[in-house]
Formats: structure tokens, sequence, C-alpha cells
């Protein structure tokens, strides 16, 4: 055979070894959840690589099939050319030369643009290596059986599908990707989400000192205004204190009865229905699935005791998912106000968890709930008012206490 003929078939099986190098490397960092997305969605070639994927050892083992025989092909002919043109020295020369070549253009310079566009190769490749597969699929299945023999003792199955699926913090670490194409607000639910199962119902509980309800001992013209006024859907109804709650009230229930001319205590507890009640350790994202379940929109909490600790409300795990419903700090009622001087004044009891949603900022909610609660914690004692204290980079400055409560604190950044 010529020499020329030599070269060219040199030259096709260097790109053959450049087509396989580059078809491994690609298989191997194309983007799986992307293939997958693109193959529910009918994408052929997705589909086609997606099949190919599924048993890698057998698609590694067509590829290696394949750049061995064309690199050992392109090297006895690489031989040939050297030893005709300059006998037994051709052979150091047949060696350098094609191993320069083989290593530039059969391995490197492929394998990098595969790495850069997988997708791209991935399913171009897929066209050649199916239907190899198929014809080579008596000698893959005997290399794979050879290897799973000798990896055997190591305790390595081939046969063991490889799981690529993501616990929750890999699928955090994946959402705060930069290269993420998601908004800034979708991030943060998505992030939110997870978070659920990380905070508790006692977490973002209305504490029973806050809770709104109707006193049946109080009088029946005293509760009436109280029901005039509500801002509320849904009262707890009870005796003389929260621990003895009869039922929930629907206000749609009572507009009726305040058509009425006269309307007295029974008719009120006619109109109640039962109290649902939830443990105070119940995770976020279980209690989201148990207000589905029991279709209902509140909740009292207990403790283990069976006493009351408050209620917690739909949408108040809804707000933990997408934020508060208004961001307007100056719309935050009277719990925080901001000052000309960059600082906040808190009330005592404002929930650190509303805080840092409304602040951005990042106090610490593990021992405590309240701003009030954060402070005790931390010096472990109730303080005087005007005692300053640095917790972090944030500096707090006692304000008010009364009835061995902190009412109301400066809070500012540490410069």
């Amino acid at each position: 055979m010529a020499i020329g003929t030599l070269l060219g078939i040199l030259c096709l099986l260097l790109l053959l070894s450049a087509f396989f190098s580059s078809a491994e490397t690609s298989m191997m960092a194309i983007n799986r959840y992307r293939l997958r997305h693109l193959a529910r969605k009918g994408h052929r070639a997705a589909r086609r690589t997606a099949s190919l994927l599924e048993r890698t050892d057998r698609l590694i083992g067509v590829v290696l099939i394949g750049n061995n025989f064309v690199n050992i092909l392109a090297s006895a002919i690489a031989t040939v050319i050297s030893v005709r043109l300059w006998g037994d020295s051709g052979l150091a020369i047949a060696t350098l030369g094609l191993t320069i070549f083989v290593l530039i253009f059969g391995e490197v310079t492929p394998k990098t643009v595969a790495a850069m566009y997988p997708e791209r190769i991935a399913f171009v490749a897929s066209i050649v290596l199916q239907p190899l597969l198929k014809i080579c699929y008596p000698l893959v299945v005997v290399m794979n059986w050879i290897c799973g023999l000798l990896m055997k003792p190591f305790g390595i199955n081939l046969e063991g599908s490889t799981s690529d699926h993501l616990n929750a913090e890999e699928l955090r670490s994946l959402v705060n990707e930069p290269g993420l194409a998601l908004p800034k607000k979708r991030r943060g639910m998505l992030l939110s989400i997870l978070d659920l199962e990380k905070v508790n119902v006692d977490d973002i509980l209305v504490p029973r000192n806050e809770v709104v309800g109707i006193d049946l001992e109080d009088d029946i013209h005293h509760i009436l205004d109280q029901l005039r006024d509500c801002q509320h859907t849904r009262l707890p109804v009870f005796k003389g204190d929260i621990n003895n709650i009869v039922g929930m009230l629907h206000m749609r229930k009572v507009a009726r009865l305040l058509s009425l001319e006269e309307v007295n205590k029974a008719m009120l507890l006619q109109e109640t229905v039962e109290p649902y009640y939830v443990p105070e350790t119940t995770p976020l994202s279980i209690q989201l699935f148990n207000f589905q379940k029991a279709k209902e929109r509140i909740a009292m909490v207990v403790d283990e005791y069976g006493d009351i600790l408050g209620l917690v409300t739909l949408e108040d795990i809804l707000e933990e998912i997408v934020g508060d419903f208004t961001t307007d700090v100056s719309d935050s009622g009277q719990e925080i106000t901001p000052q000309d001087d960059g600082s906040y004044i808190i009330d005592g009891s404002a929930s650190i968890r509303d805080i840092n949603r409304a602040l951005a900022w990042s106090l610490p909610t593990d021992e405590a709930r309240t701003i009030s609660g954060l402070i005790t914690e931390e010096m472990e004692f109730i303080p005087d008012s005007n005692v300053c204290l640095q917790l972090g980079k944030y500096r707090f400055e006692i304000l008010q206490v009364k009835d061995n409560r902190i009412r109301t604190v400066k809070i500012f950044l540490a410069a």
C-alpha cells in the first residue's frame, strides 16, 4: 500500500480517536438533570443520550473498545510508514511522533472542547454510539463480565445503578449556584422551602399573650363590640383563660349573628367548631401538609403537658416561604421603627425571624424566639434599662423594661 494511502488512513484514525475521546468526556460531563428535562419534553437526541447513560459501564466499554482499536491500529500504521521512510530508526520516530499527535489531536484538544460543550457533542456522538453498541454488544458484555469478576473482591458491583439524586443540602448548593438562571426572589423561596424542615411550629407561633380571642366571662356587650372591631378571620373562644378553650369562631358566621337584634353567649357557642391542636415540635414542612389534610387554616399549639402556647396559621407558614406580604419596614406596625442614624427601635416581643427577614439580618434563632428572649438568654438575667450589649456585629441598647420583660430595644450594626 502506498505511503500516501497509509497517511490518509492514519489521519482518519486520528480523527476517530478524537471522536471517541470527545464522546467519552461529553457523555460524562453532560448535565444529567437538563438531559432528563429535555428527554421528558420529547427531545430525540436527549432520549438517545439518556438511554446510553442508563448503563455507563456498557457505554464506557464501547467507547474504550473503539478508542483503543483506532489508537493501536494508528500505531501500527505509523510504524509501517516510519520504517519505510527511515528504517529501523523509524520505530523511535513513530513512537515519539504518534504520542505527540495522539495527545494533542486525539486526547487533549477533543476532550477540552467536549468538556466546554458537552451537550452538543454528546447529542451528535450518540448517533454513532447507539448503533455501535448494538454491533459490539457481545464483546462489551464479555468485557464487562470479566471486569466485574476482577472488581467483585473489592465490593464493586457494575450492575448497581449509580445514584445521582440530590439530598436537601446538595439541592441547596445547587440553588445557590451563581450561574443558576433564577430571579433572587424565587431562589429565596426555594431555599425557604428547604428550610421548612429545620423550623418548628413553636418558632413562628403567635404567643398566647398576643392571641386575640373571645372570653365568655366578659359581658356580652363587650364581646359584641370586640367582634365588630375584630380584624381576624377566626377567633378562639375560651372561658377565663386561653387554656380553657371551647372552640373556634369564624367571623363569617358572626356577621349573620350581628344582624340579629339579640345575641347571647349560647348563640355564639353554637357557631363555634372544635379547635385543632398541634404539638409545638412539629416541623413546618409536616404541619403544612397536616393543614391540607385536615382542611384547617389555624391551629392551637400545645406543649408536652397540653398547655396552650399560642396559635399558628397557614398564613404564617406561607410567609416563611414567600416572605412577609409587605416589604416596607415602616409597615411592620410598632415592632420595627427605623431611626435617622441608621438604627432601629424594636419591640422586645418582636420575632427574631421576622426581624431577620424584614431587615436582612442574621440574629441567632437557636435559643430564643423574641428579641427580649435573646437578650435575656445572652445575659442570663433580666437587665435594667439603659444597659448595652453587643452580640456579634449587632449592638443592643435596652430602652425600657417593664413587668420583668424587655419592652423596647435600640439595635444598630457595629462599625
